[in-house]
């Protein structure tokens, strides 16, 4: 019997440090057949931010629209680019995300708050489930991937060098079910749209 389509919709947070793979993993997130809305880390972009000296209100719009920058070169590789946090979702789609948080403006203001902590809020407006490619393996407890995290585990060197520090307590609040999956290993991350459970750090409960 030929395996039945996933139709629950799928944000995936797609880390900055990976805007050199955007073309490979957007032909990957594309063969899933999967509907997918990805939210895009500021990338280099947002790193000029930093470089800046700008704080506060400021240094967050400027990182958001780093975020609009970086989901360009997703719609570069094809991906359909989408303005409101609710728009409809087909295949692989890249939200824009300058206006609808002009708009909405949930966050604090402060780099506590990056695009993990927007795409946990997307995410759970949606009420789908996050899936966060990274750099690395996941988050480590005593220098092994943590599969899941203690709910009291939400600040410290291991969490932070990998989600921003406002991550854990929204998505614990909220109640989103996300997976940090790295996102330079393909393999995992077709095992993962594909219902698997890859090496990662997952939500508790889970994904």
């Amino acid at each position: 019997m030929a395996e039945e389509k996933r139709t629950e919709i799928l944000v995936v947070k797609a880390g900055g440090s990976l805007i050199t793979e955007i073309p490979a993993l957007y032909a990957l997130l594309e063969s899933s057949g999967r509907d997918l809305l990805v939210v895009p880390g500021g990338g280099l972009f947002a790193d000029a931010v930093r470089q800046s000296g700008a704080e506060g209100s400021p240094a967050h719009w400027m990182a958001v629209c780093a975020m609009e920058e970086t989901a360009w070169l997703w719609v570069a590789a094809g991906a359909t680019p989408v303005e409101e946090w609710y728009s409809p979702v087909e295949g692989v789609s890249v939200l824009l995300p300058y206006r609808v948080m002009r708009e909405a403006d949930p966050l604090p203001h402060s780099w506590d708050v990056t695009s993990d902590t927007i795409a946990a809020w997307v995410a759970s407006s949606r009420n789908a489930p996050l899936l966060l490619l990274k750099s690395v393996d996941g988050i480590l407890c005593g220098g092994e991937v943590c599969e899941a995290i203690p709910q009291v585990l939400e600040t410290g060197t291991a969490v932070t060098d990998v989600v921003d520090s406002a991550f854990l307590p929204f998505a614990r609040v909220s109640g989103i079910r996300w997976a940090i999956v790295n996102g330079r290993k393909p393999e995992r991350i077709r095992m993962f749209l594909a219902g698997g459970r890859p090496l990662g750090t997952y939500s508790n409960p889970h994904l």
